[in-house]
């Protein structure tokens, strides 16, 4: 695992905090970042089990982390909720432009973000690149990203963990397995006649019944033969994964959540990066089309859950 380096940190900066501080972490979006930004919380709380954190995060992805216990407070991304959690340090790992202003209205003494946001002036502690951090030359992982800010501002340099999320399971008679059909673009979208063809896979060869899995708005009328979980809330959605013994989807949000309760994943990537976005810290597949995601196909799937069935 690559490690942070003792001289690229801030030399004692989290040290200085008092007992009790307050340390405010703006990540207002994705799912996948919000699922990815856990370990970083928790090597943080590792370091300083004293520190009081709160968590800005749009209400849509506030269930990504609730129940998580190293978590203080959640708000929501308004500046007068902000202001009144009187954070002694701010972290923006989101970098827009309204996560600059929320920081600027922490009025927390110490402001750290990236070296390449916007807004420079708004930062007293700028953080360099992850590579810097790390002492790499080459692409790091989200998780490893998020983390890398830790590091630099002083957290112990240790392995990065898995990410974490906090659900009870879902109750069902069968053993299941979650795939997730849908993406944000049609370059990420796998065929959903390919995915039929896995789902009869899972549940002839390996005794699994499919759930397929959508959000609200998106068409599931071609999975309709099987059980279909339609527009649940991430509880919900959180609830079903902590169940399950395997997943199958697209590379997106779902994926990484599976990816946290420790499930086998296969993921099947299209026009993302599969060393940024790959399941973190979990046995897994990843499938890449050589010219597109639509190059991929059903027998290469099904010898994936094949290899996940035989290595876990």
């Amino acid at each position: 695992m690559r490690l942070a380096k003792s001289s690229a940190v801030v030399s004692g900066l989290l040290d200085t905090l008092p007992s009790g501080s307050r340390f405010l972490i703006i990540r207002l979006r994705s799912l996948g970042d919000c699922v990815l930004t856990t370990p970083a919380i928790h090597l943080l709380k590792q370091a300083r089990p004293d520190l009081k954190v709160g968590v800005v995060v749009e209400d849509r992805f506030r269930g990504i982390y609730e129940g998580n216990p190293e978590i203080d407070e959640l708000m929501e991304p308004s500046i007068s909720r902000v202001a009144s959690f009187r954070a002694r340090l701010c972290l923006n790992l989101h970098g827009g432009s309204r996560s600059t202003v929320l920081t600027a209205f922490s009025r927390a003494s110490v402001r750290a973000g990236f070296g390449h946001y916007r807004n420079q002036w708004m930062y007293n502690v700028r953080i360099p690149r992850a590579q810097e951090v790390l002492a790499v030359n080459c692409t790091v992982h989200t998780a490893e990203h998020a983390a890398s800010a830790m590091f630099f501002l002083g957290v112990p340099t240790t392995d990065i963990p898995r990410a974490q999320l906090f659900a009870t399971p879902a109750p069902n008679s069968l053993p299941y397995a979650v795939i997730h059909p849908m993406a944000a673009t049609p370059e990420k979208t796998w065929p959903a006649s390919r995915f039929l063809s896995v789902a009869a896979h899972l549940q002839s060869a390996c005794g699994l019944e499919p759930v397929f899995i959508a959000g609200p708005g998106e068409d599931v009328s071609a999975f309709a033969a099987h059980r279909c979980v339609h527009g649940a809330t991430l509880a919900e959605v959180k609830s079903l994964l902590a169940g399950a013994s395997m997943f199958v989807g697209n590379d997106s949000g779902p994926a990484h959540m599976a990816a946290a309760f420790g499930l086998p994943v296969v993921v099947l990537f299209g026009n993302s990066d599969p060393v940024v976005w790959a399941p973190w810290k979990t046995a897994s597949e990843k499938l890449v089309g050589r010219d597109s995601i639509q190059d991929i196909s059903t027998d290469q799937a099904i010898q994936a859950l094949e290899r996940l069935r035989v290595s876990t």
